[in-house]
């Protein structure tokens, strides 16, 4: 397991994040480094490294941050619209190895990204 992950020290509160949900699959926390007005991160509790070490057990994981994605957007009023993103690996640009969405809004999100 991945102990100096900075996400796992969120999770096991061993460092503060600003929590915006919490149940037993997954956390979301603003990211300190908002790339928009509203920027969460939304990651599991179980590790997964990349979307590439997804498995078939993972099916209901996965759906649930979807549906904690739809809560999150409802409580935060984005009824504007939004963005999830999912980076995998390196030149997709993932920075933390342990899968995490992104929650984005409150600006005009522009086509493609990068």
């Amino acid at each position: 397991m991945l102990t100096d992950n900075i996400f796992l020290k969120i999770i096991q509160k061993t460092i503060p994040a600003k929590i915006a949900h919490e149940d037993d699959q997954c956390l979301a926390f603003h990211d300190i480094h908002p790339q928009a007005p509203v920027h969460v991160l939304i990651i599991p509790k179980k590790v997964i490294v990349t979307h590439d070490d997804i498995e078939s057990a993972d099916a209901a994981l996965l759906g649930h941050m979807h549906l904690v994605a739809v809560k999150l957007a409802n409580q935060l009023n984005l009824q504007d619209g939004y963005r999830l993103v999912i980076n995998c690996k390196e030149q997709g640009g993932q920075t933390v190895p342990h899968l995490h969405m992104h929650l984005l809004a409150g600006r005009d999100l522009r086509w493609p990204p990068g």
